[in-house]
């Protein structure tokens, strides 16, 4: 397992719970030191299962890939970041598939489950594993596995979220199937490669772009003096043809902000324009600044101007239950308002110290004192918080989360929803 991260870690845990020896592979040292004394650093990952494995030596970590060659499949989990021009950086992928080639022997299999755009596991993987001399889809198997993990879900887990697999060759697919068949209840072959990897970009566009219809109709809502929440709950009472999208400060995470946009980069080569996509990243994009717009409303309707007031964000995770705040929108909200001469402090129970726009903040305790001293409480992660609590204790209440859904009577305004 190359990258002991969100994907990883998660995914060698569960090979190695159902009996076989996993190799992990993890570039920082201090995270591989961690996992080689039995601590976890991801949440949905116990350190007392990661010590128990190591012990039984069924887990074992390095810091470097020297025992590949032993394997008999890699599985590559590394990060693909985008640059700020929007194109994709497979430098992650190039350096796993480097330390791959020298050890690569006959009959291995390697599976990218990182996020790319359509066409890299044949494109990019391919020529720099076949550097070896050894040639895909014969002296060695390739295929492209999406990852579906979703931090914090206690529901759907590794072993029970069916598993899209596509190699480059009717071989590959098999044996990446019956490998990962191992641990899963359902695993479901595609004709190739870049079928499975454009499935992955077709999951997080189709959350995207729908977040950035109900972000629009928010906005909608507000200038008709509408409640988005009543109404978006009513329409999601239509048993056929609708799914509930809920809106909020903007969108978050690993994935929903940047997988779309390898999609409309890799159409872009090819002359060609996703604008549904661009569409709902520009609308999803814009929604941190709308956020800061109308808690400036609120702030007014209260007799303060957004400079020199003090608000009080809770929650800065991209979602609820979880320590992850990569892109959270709520960090760009708390970087807007700081602009704009707002003192900003926060509460996040999960994030003990954050950072935006060259900013470090440290979250406050939710006290009596605290909740009292802010201008106005904005709800930007709906954590599972006493909000019955901050209610009573605040001046005035921004919700971007409709996360104080319910206590509306006898807070006519003081509560604000988005």
């Amino acid at each position: 397992m190359v990258g002991l991260g969100y994907v990883g870690l998660p995914l060698a845990v569960e090979f190695a719970r159902a009996g076989l020896r996993v190799e992990g592979v993890e570039a920082s040292p201090a995270r591989a030191a961690a996992l080689r004394h039995g601590r976890s650093y991801i949440e949905d990952v116990p350190s007392s299962e990661v010590a128990a494995l190591t012990r039984a030596r069924r887990l074992t970590v390095r810091a470097d890939g020297a025992g590949l060659g032993r394997c008999d499949a890699v599985l590559i989990c590394v990060q693909t970041p985008l640059r700020k021009t929007k194109e994709p950086d497979l430098g992650h992928i190039l350096a796993a598939c480097r330390a791959l080639a020298p050890r690569l022997r006959r009959g291995q299999l390697v599976v990218l489950e990182s996020t790319t755009y359509p066409g890299t596991t044949d494109e990019v993987v391919r020529p720099a594993l076949e550097e070896s001399g050894l040639k895909a889809g014969k002296d060695f198997f390739l295929a492209f596995s999406p990852e579906r993990v979703d931090p914090g879900n206690a529901r759907w887990k590794i072993a029970n979220t069916p598993k899209v697999v596509g190699g480059i060759n009717p071989a590959s697919t098999r044996l990446a199937a019956k490998l990962y068949g191992a641990i899963l209840a359902r695993v479901v072959p595609v004709s190739s490669a870049k079928a499975a990897e454009l499935v992955k970009l077709l999951e997080n566009s189709f959350r995207a772009v729908n977040i950035a219809l109900v972000n629009e109709m928010a906005r909608i809502c507000h200038r008709l003096g509408l409640d988005v929440w009543e109404v978006v709950g009513a329409a999601a009472t239509k048993p056929f043809g609708f799914m509930p999208f809920w809106p909020g400060p903007g969108i978050g995470g690993h994935c929903i902000p940047k997988d779309p946009q390898l999609l409309s980069w890799r159409m872009k080569t090819l002359n060609f324009e996703a604008r549904f996509i661009e569409l709902a990243a520009r609308i999803n994009a814009d929604m941190p600044s709308y956020t800061v717009s109308r808690v400036a409303e609120s702030l007014n309707r209260g007799g303060k101007a957004l400079k020199g007031s003090r608000v009080l964000v809770l929650g800065v995770a991209y979602k609820p239950g979880v320590s992850d705040y990569r892109e959270s929108p709520a960090l760009d909200v708390m970087h807007l308002l700081a602009e704009a001469g707002a003192k900003v402090e926060y509460h996040d129970p999960f994030v003990p110290r954050a950072e935006a726009g060259g900013r470090s903040w440290s979250s406050r305790p939710l006290s009596g004192a605290v909740l009292r001293g802010a201008d106005l409480v904005v709800i930007l992660t709906a954590h599972p918080l006493d909000y019955a609590r901050v209610a009573r204790g605040a001046r005035r209440v921004f919700d971007a989360r409709n996360a104080a859904s319910g206590l509306g009577a006898g807070l006519a305004g003081k509560l604000e929803r988005l």
